[in-house]
């Protein structure tokens, strides 16, 4: 910071400001004119240098290498300016080949978000296009299921970060959020459909402590506490923060009344930043997260009708001769992360950087305390408990260099991903694997037969009984002893344990050309993936970027070929099931049988982006682009048995096209707004090529059950002047995901024996299972005890649902028109003032947010083999009061 004689100006403020992100940061300058940004994400930037007797200096800056910038900035003698009014213009648009969403703290600090428990999930599915909305903070992200990845402060986790299988990073800890859609650079890889790049908050050069404590009570009995710190000085820093929550309503149920909902988690986050010299820099990373939650239940679960009269006859007793009572079935997630790095700044050209990580999720599911409590009806007709953890270490090392029109980074990773599983489950269906058969063919559920030749009388031996799996039906008057050809038997309860190492070591070269309007990026990775199965792949990347500076406008294609290696969730179970004789036997008795003794292979993928960003004046901005991605071996989830365990199989290929487009409205007066919107098939073809069991479709090409014709997101924020009180609004649109197995007339629906094209035949599904979906015959609307009809036909023409969009009869079609979820629109509402008594260094702060503030009573999905059935959260009030200074 110089002036005019070429003396330094010391007391400068210089303020960082991207308009788009709302990312805005503000240093002074020292007694040597010297000023630094550190942890800043890679962005476009508008600069402002302001000082007392000088003329503002403005200048537009683009950061994208960790190579520090150095700038020069002389100021002109002038009049003093009190106050400057950031205009944006060139820096709306971005002259890069990646479509991407970026987004400040500044502006996710005022949405307000669904989940408390996985609020990092809800900011990518509110603020990012071509991601459709699942229940318990998951998210599909065009078009794939789970295949996303968290890059935080470099290092990479491609593990599901769902709450049902994860704890993920608070959103307390974020600062700044990178969404890339488009076509994935070469230094990432594993699952790449979205690339959530995340800077942490940090407390270097915060020579004033700063910090916030806030608590908060809502609806369904929820609370949350907890507090931050930032501080440090020019060579330290460190952030710390911690929070927990309790709820009533942790995970979305399968009625929209709550029932058996209640979870709570602690959260504690700290990075810690060092600079030992100029050229130096250490941080480190520690987090760890604990989630205790109950799985919701039914009222089929609640109220134990499943069983009927099995239980109801039996004055509540189960065949063990205790009282059933509800289902009481709970989870519990302990998540730790330990990730240090060290920076070196090489040369005024190049720094080096290498870090190391580990982390590890340890995820226990607890059945009921009698296991014949675990039975609903075509949904769980065995209990099951799992201790399965996943831990992942490795190493990480990356070389930035900036010259000329060169932008070049290159890096190894190695990482070692460490899989134990552990199940133990029981059949407690008497009907899953009877041993005798009654006159009319139905399973005979009396006590005492364990032999065929037992079934005398009306009896006859039922042809699909498995001996074998019958030392583990905990219906029987006892199960057999493991000398009688029961292995790995303890108390009728069968354990399968697999262990597995999954080794992967990438490595990427990447360059961003830059010459006069256009933008090269030219990158290549190599993968190398050493698991249950060995697989290398070299994966080009290729974008080009043209900006037409006269109209603000950008053009850009990009391609990339991906490996798209499997999930690592219960990956040895999926991989070995089918040559385990009692896995083998559970997937024969139900319909999802054994049909490949493969283990899961990674795939490769073909992408294609292209897309336009335009700039119109200063006050919008629409960035929009075309998908398509071609897959061989592509990915997806199903259940061992009837159990909530899910696992991963492999499809022969998928083909997803779509749309993304997103609008902005940067800060115009205190009012900002952006719209998200997409639309995304997933499209996936038969057969299945690996992967214990699958729910059988029946047609070559299907959709599955994360496809939606459209789905868009508009949030409008206002703030009163400059400190007063502000006000935000989100509207979901969804269209609806594809449905479950829900009976239709005609074509490949899930009908019980006697559906036609003219009669629906709903016998299939439970009372409450109808209701649930919202069905009705002509009048009649199912209930949680009476269903639509005595005998479970109703003519097509009085046929229809509330809550799922079913096809006319005669026409659905698996790929062109299956049943999916009904339309709806959530509508979520916050206010707030953030600083009420207009204090200066200590301020209170007090925000109201309301979720679905219309109560909408409508459906995530419906019988999803993946998730099952969920509602929407119901209306949500949640009040926070904070004490910042």
């Amino acid at each position: 910071m110089l002036d005019p004689s070429g003396a330094s100006i010391a007391g400068a403020v210089v303020t960082i400001q991207n308009p788009v992100s709302h990312y805005t940061r503000s240093a002074t300058s020292d007694n040597q004119g010297k000023f630094e940004f550190a942890n800043v994400p890679y962005n476009n930037y508008h600069l402002t240098a302001v000082a007392a007797g000088f003329q503002s200096d403005t200048q537009d800056v683009n950061i994208r290498s960790a190579v520090p910038l150095e700038l020069t900035i002389n100021m002109t003698l002038g009049q003093e300016i009190q106050s400057v009014t950031v205009e944006a213009g060139a820096d709306l648009v971005e002259t890069t080949s990646t479509t991407h969403t970026d987004i400040d703290r500044d502006m996710f600090d005022k949405l307000p978000l669904e989940s408390s428990s996985s609020s990092l999930s809800s900011l990518v599915t509110l603020a990012t296009p071509g991601v459709a909305a699942d229940s318990n903070g998951l998210f599909h992200g065009l078009g794939d299921h789970a295949s996303n990845s968290f890059s935080i402060d470099g290092q990479a986790i491609s593990d599901q970060q769902s709450k049902v299988f994860s704890n993920q990073l608070p959103v307390d800890a974020v600062q700044s959020m990178e969404v890339i859609e488009g076509a994935p650079p070469a230094e990432y890889g594993d699952k790449t459909s979205l690339v959530i790049v995340v800077t942490t908050r940090s407390g270097l050069g915060q020579t004033q402590p700063h910090g916030d404590v806030t608590a908060s009570s809502g609806s369904f009995g929820s609370s949350n506490a907890g507090f931050d710190l930032s501080y440090g000085g020019q060579n330290w820093g460190n952030f710390i923060s911690a929070n927990g929550m309790d709820t009533g309503r942790f995970l979305d149920g399968p009625e929209f009344n709550v029932m058996h909902d209640h979870g709570n988690q602690e959260n504690f986050f700290d990075r810690v930043d060092f600079k030992p010299s100029q050229e130096d820099s250490l941080n480190l990373n520690l987090g760890f997260t604990r989630s205790w939650f109950q799985t919701p239940n039914s009222y089929d679960a609640q109220d134990a009708t499943a069983w009927s009269g099995l239980v109801v006859n039996n004055n509540g007793l189960g065949p063990n001769g205790l009282p059933v009572g509800s289902t009481d079935q709970r989870s519990q997630i302990r998540t730790f992360n330990v990730a240090p790095a060290w920076t070196r700044v090489v040369n005024a050209n190049a720094v080096f950087t290498f870090g190391g990580f580990v982390r590890q999720d340890q995820y226990n599911y607890y059945p009921s305390d009698n296991p014949f409590a675990d039975l609903q009806p075509d949904l769980q007709l065995q209990t099951i408990g799992q201790n399965r953890t996943l831990t992942d270490a490795g190493l990480r090392t990356s070389l930035s260099y900036v010259k000329g029109i060169h932008n070049v980074k290159a890096g190894i990773t190695y990482s070692d991903t460490i899989l134990t599983e552990k199940d133990a489950f029981g059949v407690v269906d008497p009907t899953a694997n009877a041993v005798c058969l009654n006159a009319d063919g139905s399973a005979y559920t009396g006590a005492g037969l364990t032999d065929p030749a037992q079934c005398t009388g009306p009896l006859t031996p039922n042809p699909s009984f498995s001996p074998l799996l019958a030392c583990y039906d905990l219906t029987r008057t006892a199960a057999l002893p493991a000398s009688d050809g029961c292995p790995n038997s303890t108390s009728g309860l069968y354990h399968f344990y697999g262990h597995a190492n999954i080794r992967e070591l990438s490595s990427y070269i990447q360059d961003t050309i830059t010459k006069n309007n256009w933008t090269f990026n030219l990158g290549l990775r190599f993968d190398y993936y050493d698991g249950l199965v060995t697989a290398t792949q070299p994966e080009p990347r290729l974008g080009i970027a043209y900006n037409i500076k006269p109209t603000s406008t950008v053009l850009r294609v990009s391609y990339a070929r991906t490996m798209e290696t499997p999930f690592n969730e219960n990956l040895v179970l999926a991989s070995e099931g089918c040559n385990n004789p009692v896995i083998a036997a559970l997937e024969a008795s139900t319909v999802t049988p054994c049909v490949s003794n493969v283990p899961l292979s990674p795939g490769w993928r073909n992408e294609f982006h292209a897309g336009l960003e335009q700039a119109f004046g200063k006050r919008l901005v629409i960035d929009g682009e075309y998908i398509w991605k071609y897959t061989h071996k592509a990915y997806d989830f199903s259940v061992l048995g009837d159990t909530p365990i899910t696992f991963p199989i492999e499809w022969d290929r998928s083909k997803i096209p779509g749309y993304a487009i997103r609008a902005s409205v940067p800060n115009w007066k205190g009012f900002t707004a952006y719209v998200v919107m997409s639309s995304v098939a997933a499209r996936f073809f038969e057969p299945q090529v690996s992967g214990i069991g699958s729910t059988p479709v029946g047609s070559e090409v299907f959709r599955i059950d994360h496809d939606e014709h459209f789905n868009q997101t508009t949030h409008l924020q206002y703030q009163v002047r400059k400190n007063g009180p502000w006000f935000g609004f989100t509207w979901r649109y969804d269209s609806g995901l594809v449905a479950g197995p829900v009976p239709c007339a005609g074509g490949n629906c899930a009908n019980g024996p006697n559906g036609s094209d003219t009669e629906v035949d709903v016998s299939g599904l439970s009372p409450d299972q109808q209701f649930q979906a919202g069905l009705y015959c002509g009048s009649v609307h199912a209930t949680p005890t009476t269903p639509i009809s005595p005998n479970g036909l109703c003519p097509a023409s009085e046929y229809g649902s509330n809550l799922v969009k079913i096809p006319a009869a005669g026409t659905e079609s698996d790929d062109h028109n299956p049943p999916r979820i009904a339309p709806r629109s959530l509508f979520d509402v916050s206010v707030g003032e953030d600083n009420l008594f207009h204090g200066d260094k200590y301020k209170w702060s007090a925000r109201l947010t309301a979720v679905n503030v219309t109560n909408e009573y409508a459906l995530y999905n419906f019988l999803s083999t993946f998730s099952g059935t969920h509602y929407v959260t119901p209306r949500a009030i949640t009040a926070t009061l904070g004490f910042h200074f």
